[in-house]
């Protein structure tokens, strides 16, 4: 999918929670079709091999695919720099391989049920969705500590706090009308004092005051409007009642069970590549715009603007004492109790199993 122009990657990003919304409506019915539970019974990974157990590099594990939640921007840096910089091969992988997302792509859990991948980048909803119909699934880490959800307004006129909502108007996409609702519950909010206005996903209307807040991601339309010298404010969900991490790392149960140094190696790779743009922002918006979305119409400008942002999701005062991808176990309630909200009821020992994540850092405490 080709976007060109600052307001075109605004409705890219409604493209992409339209389709998180419908993967979390199909990815079960999908995941438990006939054909791919005859894939579940496979043993052997179509996209990697197990190697010898070491943490050094001298293994080979073979060819790795990951399966990227969306387009390749710049939501993907660490990636990027991992393969770019040999960060992967130097653990043991021949090749790696980045299938990207977009509307038309199969749901992320399906690829790796199926075994066309063997990690996917996606999050808690979806995956938990995934798992609640059947498939052999399991979160071992996160990139994001803070979903990128957010309440949009004017800084003239700013939102900071839910209450600020009363008496104004919010402009609300149809695809997220659910977290809208989920949200509602989790802060107790009186939805009666708000007026609900449904909107597309162009901002404009934000700027031309025909409403007072606008539903969005954090790391893209108030970038959007920055670029084009507007002056914005932000309320993350996340801040304010609705936490729950986000591209999370899905794999197989069995890949757990019997490629566990593959894993390893893999997140060791993906630490370094997200701590190098962590560092440097304008890195991966560089090779996102310039190597691997190139023909995306994207802007290293723009890019590395929703890396610094995207950096702020990913680094807290947790990640900083315990390293990234870690996921404390009270965030891991807050996220049980987050799903509920939104009519998924699962356990923690269901979802998440966070034991990979923690003896990388045990056994390379270098590495936090």
């Amino acid at each position: 999918m080709t976007r060109s122009t600052s307001s075109d990657r605004a409705f890219a990003a409604a493209d992409r929670r339209l389709f998180l919304k419908r993967g979390l409506q199909l990815g079960g019915a999908v995941l438990l079709g006939g054909p791919l539970l005859a894939a579940c019974g496979d043993s052997d990974s179509s996209s990697a091999s197990s190697g010898a157990s070491s943490s050094s590099g001298a293994k080979s594990f073979g060819e790795l695919t990951l399966r990227l939640s969306w387009i390749k921007n710049v939501e993907f840096a660490g990636s990027y720099i991992a393969d770019s910089k040999g960060y992967y091969t130097a653990e043991g992988f021949s090749k790696v391989t980045l299938i990207g997302g977009g509307p038309s792509a199969t749901p992320m859990e399906t690829d790796v049920v199926t075994k066309k991948a063997l990690v996917a980048i996606s999050a808690p909803d979806i995956t938990g969705a995934a798992v609640s119909k059947g498939a052999p699934l399991k979160i071992i880490g996160a990139q994001f500590q803070k979903n990128p959800f957010c309440i949009m307004s004017m800084a003239k006129n700013p939102i900071v706090k839910p209450q600020d909502m009363y008496g104004k108007k919010i402009g609300i996409q149809a695809g997220n009308e659910s977290v809208w609702a989920a949200y509602v519950k989790a802060t107790g909010l009186d939805e009666s004092k708000i007026t609900k206005v449904p909107v597309q996903f162009d901002p404009l209307p934000l700027t031309q005051g025909t409403v007072d807040g606008w539903f969005s991601f954090v790391t893209n339309e108030p970038n959007t409007l920055r670029l084009k010298g507007f002056k914005v404010a932000t309320m993350l969900l996340a801040d304010t009642g609705y936490p729950l991490v986000s591209e999370t790392y899905c794999v197989r149960q069995d890949t757990i069970d019997n490629q566990r140094d593959l894993l390893k190696a893999f997140l060791r790779a993906e630490i370094k590549g997200w701590k190098a743009n962590i560092a440097d922002p304008g890195l991966g918006a560089k090779l996102a715009a310039e190597t691997y979305g190139k023909g995306l119409g994207l802007t290293t400008e723009e890019q590395t603007l929703e890396s610094k942002d995207e950096s702020k999701l990913i680094v807290s005062a947790d990640t900083e004492k315990n390293g990234l991808f870690t996921v404390t176990p009270e965030l891991v309630e807050e996220n049980i109790k987050t799903l509920k909200y939104g009519g998924l009821d699962i356990t923690a020992e269901k979802l998440f199993d966070l034991s990979i994540i923690e003896e990388i850092y045990k056994e390379n405490p270098s590495l936090i």
